[in-house]
C-alpha cells in the first residue's frame, strides 16, 4: 500500500481511466452476433465466422483499412447476402450486454478524474453507440472511440497515442483496462499505465494501488 503522500501524488499525476469497451464494460457474445447473421444470410454459423473473423476482414475494419461504406458493403458480400446497416447494427446489439458493476466504476471514477473509451471496432460502433449500449454516453459522452477512426487497432502502440492526442493527455497520466493481454502490453508500450481486467474486484484493487478510490 501507499503511504498518504505517495498516494496523493499518484492520484495528482492520473488524469485519466481509457476503457476497453467489450468484455470490460460490456459482455460481448459474438456467438450470439454470428448465429443472428447466419440466420439473415440463410447459411451456417461456421461459414459466418471464417468469412468475417477467420479471413481477418474484421480487422481491416478495426484497422480503419476499410471506411464504414466499403466495410458494410464488403461484409455482405463475404456472408452472401446484402447486409443492410440496421442488420448490421441489430446483430451487434444482440451481442452486448452491459456490465453494471463496471460502469457503476466508471460513473464514479467520473466524478474525479476524466474517463473515455478505446475499443477496437469499424466506426460504424462508435457512429451507432446510443443503440448499441446506451448505458454509455450518460457517463463518457463524446469520448468514446473506435480504433478505425485513428487508422490503426490495438495493440500499436500508434493507437493510444493518437487516441490521447485526440483527449489531449499525456500517456503517463493514464490508465488503461483492457480484457487482453497483447492490448495491455501495447499501451504499456506506448507509455500508458494499464490494467488488464480479469474482475470487477481486481479493478478495484488497481484503482487503489494508482490512489483512485471511486467512492
Amino acid at each position: 500500500m501507499f503511504g498518504q503522500s505517495e498516494s496523493v501524488a499518484v492520484t495528482d499525476a492520473m488524469k485519466l481511466v481509457l476503457f476497453d469497451m467489450d468484455n470490460v464494460l460490456c459482455d460481448y457474445d459474438r456467438a450470439k452476433r454470428v448465429a443472428c447473421l447466419a440466420e439473415l444470410a440463410g447459411t451456417t454459423t461456421a461459414f459466418v465466422h471464417a468469412a468475417i473473423w477467420e479471413s481477418g476482414f474484421e480487422a481491416l475494419g478495426d484497422s480503419g483499412a476499410l471506411d464504414a461504406a466499403d466495410y458494410l458493403r464488403g461484409f455482405g458480400e463475404r456472408i452472401g447476402y446484402a447486409l443492410s446497416l440496421g442488420e448490421w447494427v441489430e446483430a451487434r446489439r444482440r451481442s452486448m450486454q452491459a456490465d453494471l458493476a463496471m460502469l457503476e466504476m466508471a460513473r464514479r471514477l467520473g466524478e474525479t478524474v476524466d474517463v473515455a473509451v478505446l475499443t477496437n471496432n469499424t466506426t460504424l460502433v462508435a457512429d451507432h453507440i446510443d443503440t448499441l449500449l446506451p448505458d454509455l454516453r450518460p457517463l463518457f459522452g463524446a469520448k468514446i472511440y473506435a480504433s478505425a477512426q485513428f487508422k490503426t487497432a490495438k495493440p500499436d502502440p500508434d493507437c493510444y497515442r493518437r487516441c490521447l492526442s485526440e483527449l489531449r493527455v499525456a500517456p503517463e497520466h493514464v490508465l488503461f483496462v483492457d480484457d487482453l493481454a497483447a492490448n495491455v502490453a501495447g499501451a504499456r508500450e506506448a507509455g500508458l499505465f494499464a490494467h488488464h481486467h480479469t474482475s470487477v474486484e481486481a479493478f478495484r484493487q488497481a484503482l487503489s494501488a494508482h490512489g483512485l478510490f471511486p467512492r
